[in-house]
């Protein structure tokens, strides 16, 4: 290894760090410091939530990363947002779940992620209710982190579609919820099962434990897969849109070959990536 590439390796082991505290923090002011009855602003749709505890945790997770690395920029969901110098960009969703969160249900996390030079390099998903911590850094391969052990990330050996357990989401538009509900339709009898956890970030970690076999969903933005993607990847996963598109908002699939294929060819027939 030469050693401008040692110097990135010791770079990305450090934003992966810087993440991982930021995440941490922000964990436990959610867990420790939520009020009984949450203040909560709709964005658009009624779906669509946003509450005082959200607007907190992106204010901490900026604090945080930023500190001492003024020149850094942010892209955070609730309108965090810095256009920096440095080459690094942070990817933050304060609460990646927010009506789960609101519900007390556990499936929700803090994501960070770190970009250098327009390329994903760090990931953070740190689900405080459910005890886990999932890391990853660009080819340095994923772990979970719970209770005090870490376990390499491997996702599941792709099995044959009709034996594959795959996780969705949905968005917040009626009608693209309405397309949706018809792609899942078509999608339940030719696999094992769906799975829906509420949130991006906890569904796609869930590909990379080897919880499900597939993940896939339209609409997402940056901040709900720019940490797990690289976890999943990290850990061994295919990514990427339908019809050879890259995976973003339009479609997201993640899965391992030869599912991956398999369930890209499936969901290009239904139509998945239009409303």
């Amino acid at each position: 290894m030469s050693s401008d590439e040692q110097l990135e390796r010791d770079f990305i082991d450090e934003l992966l760090m810087r993440a991982i505290l930021s995440a941490l923090a922000a964990g436990d002011m959610l867990v420790n410091e939520r009020a009984g009855d949450l203040e909560i602003d709709s964005k658009g749709a009624p779906t669509d939530v946003v509450t005082v505890m959200d607007r907190r945790s992106e204010e901490l997770l900026a604090d945080h990363l930023l500190s001492g690395r003024e020149s850094d920029g942010i892209l955070g969901e609730e309108g965090a947002s810095v256009d920096g110098t440095s080459g690094v960009r942070w990817i933050v969703d304060p609460i990646d779940g927010t009506v789960n969160y609101m519900y007390r249900l556990p499936e929700w996390a803090v994501s960070i992620a770190a970009e250098l030079d327009g390329e994903v390099v760090a990931g953070v998903v740190h689900a405080p209710a459910l005890g886990e911590t999932f890391v990853a850094g660009k080819g340095k391969g994923a772990a979970l982190h719970k209770q005090g052990v870490q376990r390499k990330l491997v996702v599941n050996q792709a099995p044959s579609m009709d034996r594959a357990l795959v996780a969705t989401g949905f968005g917040y538009d009626v009608g693209r919820r309405k397309k949706q509900a018809s792609v899942v339709a078509e999608v339940i009898p030719q696999v094992r099962d769906i799975r829906r956890a509420g949130a991006a970030s906890v569904d796609i970690c869930s590909l990379a434990a080897g919880r499900v076999d597939a993940y896939y969903e339209r609409g997402l933005k940056p901040w709900d897969h720019a940490a797990a993607g690289l976890i999943a990847q990290e850990a061994g996963a295919t990514i990427g849109g339908l019809d050879g598109q890259p995976a973003g908002e339009d479609f997201y699939l993640a899965a391992p070959e030869p599912l991956f294929s398999d369930l890209s060819e499936l969901l290009a027939r239904l139509d998945a990536a239009s409303d």
